[in-house]
C-alpha cells in the first residue's frame, strides 16, 4: 500500500472546506501512506503548539479521532504524531494530555486487513500503552523525566529522601513500559514502525539518564536512611539493576537497525560488592548477624559503584549533546538552503525602476521612495488665499454659512468640458464654433454655495446650458400676486414672480408644444423658489449671479424645464 488514499484526500478535503488547518494537517500527518508522518506536517503541528491562539484540546481531539480509524497505519501513525508532540512540542500539549482521565484506549485494538496488519497491531497495543504512561507519569510528578535538568545539581540529584522514594518508582513504571515494546531487529521491516522505535530509543536514553541520577542520589543517602527507608531503597536498586540488564539489550536492537554506535551510550554497571554491603546495613538496622565490615570499607565501596553509575551518566549525556548538535547542524544547514533559494529567486526578477512622474512609489537603489501622485481632480495651492470646504450641501439649517472660493487657475482639460471647479466636483460644458477657441474656464470670484438643495440643483442646470458661450435672456419668471403678509419693522413684502415659459428656442433648438409640467407642495411646507438672473459677460467669461431666495405660500413649481412634457415630440431645428 502506497501513497494516499482517496479517503486521505476526501478526508484534507473535508478540513480545507471548514478551515481548519489544524485538522487537515492531522490528516495528511496519518494518511495510508506506508510511511513515518512527514517532518514538515510535524514541524507544522510542532508550531502550532506554540502559538496561543491554537486550541491544543482540538488538535489532541483530531489525533484521538485518528486512532479510531480500522487501519494500522493510520493508528500507528496518530500515536507517533502525539508522541513526537510530547516530545518536541510545547508543554501545553503534554499539560493537556495529562489533566484527562483517559487517552489511547488501544488495548484491544487488532487489525484483520492482513497478515502485516496482525503483526503490527501487536506493537500498536505496546505504544499506546507507553504513552499513556508517559502522561501519567507527568500528572504524577509535573514534570517530564526525558526534559529534566541533569547533573550535580539536577532535580533528581538534588531531591530529598521523601520525595525521592516516591519520584523513582514513577520512572521504573514509565521505564517498564517503554521496554515492553520489545521489538526486534527483524520486525522492524517499514518506515512507520521505524519512526516509533527511533522516538521510543531518544526517550530510553533521556529517562534512563534520570533515572541513573534517581540511583546515584539513593545510594548517597542509603547509609542514612531508617529502616524502613532503607528497605524500599533497596527494593529500588535491585529493580533498576534488572531495568538495566533490559536496556542493554534494547541498545543492542537500535545497533543492529544501523543506528550509529557513537550515538548509543556505554553503560557501566556498579559492583556486586555493593548489593552485598547494602542488604548487611540492612540486616544490622533488622537485628540481625551479620559478618564484621568497617566503615571504611562500606564507604571504599559505595565510592566505586557511584563512580562507575556517575561514568554511565557522563555517556548518556554524551549522546544527548551529540543529537542536540546534530540537530542544531541540520536547522542551520535548512535555514542556509532556504536562503539560498530566496536569492536565486530574487535573482531571477527583473531589476526594473518607475520612472514615471505620476508614479506615488518608485524605487532607487534598493530602497522605496513614495512620492505623491497627480491629482488632476486638485487645484493648485495659493499661498495668498486660504480655502475652507463648505459644511454639508445638504445641510439646510438656517444658519448655514457658505464659504467662498477662490477663482481657480488649473488649466482647462480638452474635449467638450470646460473644466472642473476647485472641488472637482461641477463640470461645465461648452461648445466651440469652428473658429472659435475653447476658452479657459474660471472660477467666479463671488461665487457661493447655496445653503440649499433646490438651489444648488437649479444653479447646476444653471451651468449645463449648451451654447457658444452665450446664454439666451429667454427664460421669464413672473408670478401674479401675493397675499400680503405683515410682520416685524424690517420686514418688507416681496412679490413671487409668476412663472410664465415662453421657450420657443433655447440655445438654438426648437421645442414646439412645450409646456412644463407643475407640481404642488402642501400648504405648511415653505418652498424656497428661486430667481434667476441671465449671465453677465465679465472679460469674455460667462459670470451667473447672485439667485435670489423667496419663500412663499403654496405656488405652482415647474420641474425639470428640460424634461419633455407626456405626449409632446421634441423637434431639432
Amino acid at each position: 500500500m502506497s501513497g494516499q488514499s482517496l479517503t486521505d484526500r476526501i478526508t484534507a478535503a473535508q478540513h480545507s472546506m471548514t478551515g481548519s488547518a489544524v485538522s487537515k494537517t492531522v490528516c495528511k500527518a496519518t494518511t495510508h501512506e506506508v510511511m513515518g508522518p512527514k517532518k514538515k506536517h510535524l514541524d507544522y503541528l510542532i508550531q502550532c503548539t506554540n502559538e496561543m491562539n491554537v486550541n491544543i484540546p482540538q488538535l489532541a481531539d483530531s489525533l484521538f479521532e485518528r486512532t479510531a480509524n480500522s487501519s494500522w497505519v493510520v493508528v500507528f501513525k496518530s500515536l507517533i504524531t502525539t508522541h513526537h508532540l510530547m516530545v518536541y512540542g510545547n508543554e501545553r500539549f503534554i499539560q493537556y494530555l495529562a489533566s484527562r482521565n483517559t487517552l489511547f484506549n488501544l488495548s484491544n485494538f487488532l487489525d484483520k486487513s492482513g497478515l502485516q496488519g496482525y503483526d503490527m497491531s501487536t506493537f500498536i497495543r505496546r505504544y499506546s500503552r507507553y504513552l499513556n504512561e508517559k502522561a501519567v507519569s507527568y500528572r504524577q510528578v509535573a514534570f517530564d523525566f526525558t526534559k529534566v535538568k541533569r547533573g550535580a545539581d539536577g532535580v533528581m540529584r538534588t531531591m530529598n529522601t521523601e520525595k525521592l522514594l516516591k519520584t523513582v518508582p514513577i520512572i521504573q513504571n514509565q521505564m517498564d513500559a517503554l521496554l515492553d515494546f520489545n521489538v526486534n531487529s527483524n520486525e522492524l521491516t517499514n518506515g512507520v514502525i521505524n519512526a516509533a522505535f527511533m522516538l521510543l530509543f531518544k526517550d530510553a536514553i533521556r529517562l534512563f539518564a534520570a533515572y541513573n541520577e534517581g540511583i546515584i542520589n539513593l545510594l548517597e543517602k542509603y547509609f542514612d536512611m531508617k529502616k524502613n527507608q532503607c528497605k524500599e531503597g533497596l527494593d529500588i536498586y535491585k529493580k533498576f539493576l534488572t531495568r538495566m540488564t533490559r536496556i542493554s539489550e534494547f541498545l543492542k536492537v537500535a545497533e543492529q537497525v544501523g543506528i550509529d554506535r557513537g550515538d548509543i551510550p556505554d553503560l557501566s554497571q556498579a559492583p556486586s560488592s555493593l548489593l552485598d554491603a547494602l542488604e548487611q546495613h540492612l540486616a544490622s538496622l533488622e537485628g540481625k548477624k551479620i559478618k564484621d565490615s568497617t566503615a571504611a570499607s562500606r564507604a571504599t565501596t559505595l565510592s566505586n559503584a557511584v563512580s562507575s553509575l556517575a561514568n554511565t551518566g557522563l555517556s548518556l549525556t554524551k549522546v544527548d549533546e551529540r543529537e542536540k548538535q546534530a540537530a542544531l547542524e541540520e536547522e542551520q544547514a535548512r535555514l542556509k538552503a532556504l536562503k539560498e533559494q530566496r536569492l536565486k529567486e530574487l535573482a531571477k526578477k527583473p531589476h526594473t525602476s518607475l520612472t514615471t512622474a505620476a508614479s506615488p512609489v518608485s524605487t532607487a537603489a534598493g530602497s522605496i521612495m513614495s512620492t505623491p501622485a497627480i491629482d488632476i481632480f486638485s487645484t493648485p495651492s495659493s499661498s495668498n488665499s486660504t480655502s475652507k470646504l463648505p459644511n454639508d450641501l445638504l445641510d439646510l439649517q438656517p444658519g448655514f454659512h457658505p464659504s467662498v472660493h477662490p477663482i481657480s487657475t488649473a488649466p482647462q482639460i480638452g474635449g467638450t468640458w470646460g473644466g472642473f471647479d476647485e472641488l472637482g466636483g461641477l463640470l461645465k460644458p461648452t461648445v466651440a464654433s469652428q473658429n472659435q477657441s475653447l476658452p479657459v474656464a474660471k472660477q467666479p470670484p463671488n461665487k457661493l454655495v447655496s445653503d440649499d438643495l433646490d438651489s444648488s440643483l437649479a444653479n447646476l442646470v444653471g451651468n449645463l446650458g449648451i451654447g457658444n458661450g452665450t446664454t439666451k435672456n429667454d427664460v421669464n419668471w413672473t408670478q401674479p400676486g401675493e397675499k400680503k403678509l405683515t410682520g416685524g419693522t424690517n420686514w418688507q413684502p416681496k412679490v413671487a414672480p409668476t412663472t410664465a415659459w415662453n421657450a420657443s428656442t433655447m440655445n438654438g433648438m426648437h421645442f414646439p408644444q412645450y409646456a412644463p409640467p407643475v407640481m404642488a407642495y402642501p400648504a405648511t411646507t415653505p418652498t424656497g423658489m428661486m430667481g434667476y438672473g441671465m449671465p453677465s459677460q465679465m472679460g469674455g467669461v460667462p459670470v451667473m449671479t447672485q439667485p435670489t431666495l423667496i419663500y412663499s405660500q403654496p405656488v405652482m413649481r415647474p420641474a425639470n424645464p428640460f424634461g419633455p412634457v407626456p405626449g409632446a415630440q421634441i423637434q431639432f431645428m
